[in-house]
């Protein structure tokens, strides 16, 4: 295997206390982030939300304000607009809640009233579309239950293959990753859909899969390595596997980095948090797993002397 980093003697564990601080204002930022999902504050998909949506593109220039008070102007409230893409685009996404569809075809009566409004008669309908109360709650909920199922998998299939304190740090730095994803998307205003919700278990499965090959190698040099402490053999673990952690999370990048440049609109956010989820999960699998795993050893060994 190439080595891109080779014979690192780095103590990734003796920076733990400005790991646990950092990932203490990541766990922090993402369970505001899911308080503001909860109170309908952050900007939520019509896949959870429910209602319609269009996508218009203006051949002359608009702002958000003037759609905003078009939208005041008939009696829409319950509305979302967002510019999508470059301002030369002229691009925009206009959402109205549910709770305001009084009548059939409400994405082309939408679509007349602001291209009339406007005066741009060239205006294009880029894309519409539709999403019922009763769906969007029956998505809500099969979204939490994905996510629920998701983290008990991870805690068996980890203590089936290791021990049960490596499940737990485990299963703990993969919900780390997943709450600070979130929270930053939604600090960003990126709205929330289930295209996100796939790159939130993607980036689980990411994560999962790097701590995953350095408990590998850990439980390999304790088998190997029988005198030395367990920090230094959590060290020596990380640093070993510290070249293929680096390349997998570059390539990965590569990847979500062209989709975010050559995705399109419909893409941005999903590539966006598999990027984010990167970066997250090849920092906790390194600076916050080991760290936690040595703490657990060290407390463990303590309670078994006062015994």
């Amino acid at each position: 295997m190439i080595r891109l980093i080779k014979d690192t003697n780095i103590n990734f564990v003796s920076a733990k206390k400005i790991t646990y601080f950092i990932s203490a204002l990541l766990v922090i930022n993402g369970l505001f982030a899911l308080y503001r999902i909860a109170t309908g504050s952050a900007a939520m998909g019509l896949d959870f939300t429910g209602g319609s949506a269009i996508q218009v593109k203006f051949e002359k220039k608009v702002e958000t304000q003037q759609i905003r008070d078009i939208m005041t102007a008939h009696n829409f409230t319950q509305t979302f607009i967002q510019k999508i893409g470059p301002d030369e685009d002229n691009t925009f996404l206009i959402r109205i809640g549910v709770g305001e569809i009084k009548e059939e075809n409400v994405t082309a009566r939408l679509a007349e009233m602001v291209r009339a409004d406007t005066g741009d008669e060239n205006m294009m309908v880029l894309e519409e579309s539709d999403v019922g109360p009763v769906v969007s709650v029956q998505l809500k909920q099969k979204a939490l239950l994905a996510v629920i199922f998701a983290s008990f998998g991870i805690l068996i299939y980890i203590w089936i293959r290791f021990k049960f304190k490596f499940a737990v740090v485990a299963t703990a730095a993969t919900i780390h990753d997943v709450l600070a994803v979130l929270g930053i998307l939604v600090l960003m205003g990126r709205e929330i859909d289930l295209l996100v919700i796939t790159a939130l278990l993607t980036v689980a499965g990411f994560s999962l899969n790097d701590t995953v090959v350095l408990f590998d190698r850990i439980r390999e040099n304790m088998r190997h390595i029988l005198k030395m402490p367990f920090m230094d053999i959590a060290n020596k673990s990380v640093n070993e596997v510290l070249s293929r952690t680096i390349i997998t999370g570059i390539t990965t990048l590569f990847v979500a980095g062209s989709l975010i440049v050559f995705g399109g609109n419909v893409l941005q956010s999903f590539s966006i948090a598999i990027a984010l989820g990167v970066v997250v999960g090849t920092y906790s699998s390194d600076l916050l797993a080991a760290p936690l795993l040595v703490d657990w050893e060290n407390y463990e060994k303590k309670h078994k002397a006062i015994r």
